[in-house]
């Protein structure tokens, strides 16, 4: 009953090491943050669509398929298509912890204080921390064939928060006006 418990203990604190490594990679701002109405119109989840077709089961059933097919190209399939999805993520990840940094810039230069929007703010970080440490955890468990990958719920969290910033910085006025 005690190495249970133990390795309860040993688990959870593992994983609140992990959310809190997430929060403080999530917290800290980027290099350069262009807080512009182009740089705002420029973010979009369009350029993650294909991320969302990676590591559907179609492709893989469609190699299996195949005159030819053998268990090892699947797997190398998997490895690919892994690292590949992981090149999105840090850029989702980027984009997301950039459109925070930028909404606590329009909070802290605002002239009312905006309780409502950083509670949102603060709940959509979490929310996200915690669905990076799931996504990670399932692709690791994809790489190996286990169980599929889902990254929906943090774009449509990115999306979120894009168009909080999207509604708080006016867009830029068109030229040939």
């Amino acid at each position: 009953m005690n190495s249970v418990l133990i390795a309860a203990l040993v688990t959870c604190a593992g994983m609140l090491l992990v959310v809190g490594l997430l929060f403080r990679k999530l917290g800290a701002s980027g290099n350069c943050l262009p807080v512009t109405a182009e740089w705002i119109e420029a973010l979009s989840v369009e350029h993650y669509r294909p991320m969302m077709r990676l590591l559907v089961r179609a492709d893989l059933e469609f190699l299996r398929s195949q005159p030819g097919f053998r268990p090892a190209m699947a797997e190398h399939f998997r490895v690919q298509r892994c690292r590949v999805f992981r090149g999105y993520l840090q850029c989702l990840t980027a984009d997301f912890t950039r459109v925070c940094t930028a909404l606590k810039l329009v909070m802290l230069h605002s002239g009312m204080d905006r309780p409502d929007l950083a509670s949102v703010l603060v709940h959509h970080q979490l929310m996200f921390a915690c669905g990076l440490v799931t996504v990670h955890a399932r692709l690791w468990l994809y790489r190996w064939g286990i169980c599929t990958v889902d990254g929906v719920s943090l774009v449509r969290l990115f999306d979120a928060m894009r168009m909080e910033l999207q509604t708080l910085v006016p867009m830029a006025e068109p030229m040939w006006a």
